[in-house]
């Protein structure tokens, strides 16, 4: 069964299928039975990925990478993904030591998108993300001023069937809810609370409601 999803996976992503296959028994050997990485793949602390389906990390083909795009995950909290998934290539994914990242199956997230995690990230079912996003969850300083108001919590909640645009740029304490759209090139900075909005701008404002995508 492995042997033939490997072979589909290759066939679909010109991608050789002696690497991938290579690819997964190292992983296999290393203590991780769903993982796949192709060329040019740093993976640190790979122990603190856990995946319920097969998990590709800079497989997937598109017209705009190449294979020597360097693809980065150091994972020194956890990483968990609920079910079959593709990293792009190009990516880069810092999880802090007590940080978390949680993803539910079904989705992708495509080349050259950035997760620094101090806390937590919560992306829910079926969600596109596009290239060179960014989703940040901590300030790194401490900046004090008259009448400030912190956030609860820093965690960012990504619902399900969220369509996420190119350039997209999400910081700390932002929920995005189901069936949502975030335009290209937007800035979010607050939570939204009513599903299939489509949002943009700088900062990120309600464009149009009870919207669908597929």
């Amino acid at each position: 069964m492995i042997l033939r999803k490997i072979k589909k996976i290759a066939y679909e992503n010109q991608y050789s299928f002696v690497l991938l296959l290579g690819s997964w028994i190292y992983s296999f050997l290393r203590g991780n039975k769903s993982l796949i990485a192709a060329q040019n793949v740093i993976i640190k602390n790979i122990k603190n990925i856990k995946s319920d389906g097969l998990l590709l990390i800079a497989v997937s083909y598109n017209g705009f990478t190449c294979k020597k795009d360097l693809t980065v995950l150091n994972i020194r909290g956890k990483l968990i993904v609920k079910g079959d998934y593709s990293i792009g290539r190009g990516c880069r994914i810092d999880v802090g030591p007590k940080g978390l990242i949680e993803i539910g199956k079904g989705g992708y997230v495509n080349s050259f998108t950035n997760f620094i995690i101090s806390q937590k990230l919560k992306i829910g079912d079926g969600c596109a993300i596009s290239w060179n996003c960014q989703f940040l969850d901590e300030d790194f300083h401490d900046i004090q001023y008259e009448a400030k108001k912190n956030k609860l919590t820093n965690e960012i909640t990504i619902g399900n069937h969220v369509w996420i645009g190119c350039n997209t740029k999400i910081y700390k304490g932002v929920n995005i809810p189901n069936g949502c759209i975030v335009a290209s090139d937007s800035v979010v900075k607050t939570s939204f609370y009513e599903e299939n909005l489509l949002i943009g701008g700088n900062p990120a404002t309600i464009i149009k409601k009870n919207v669908t995508w597929q």
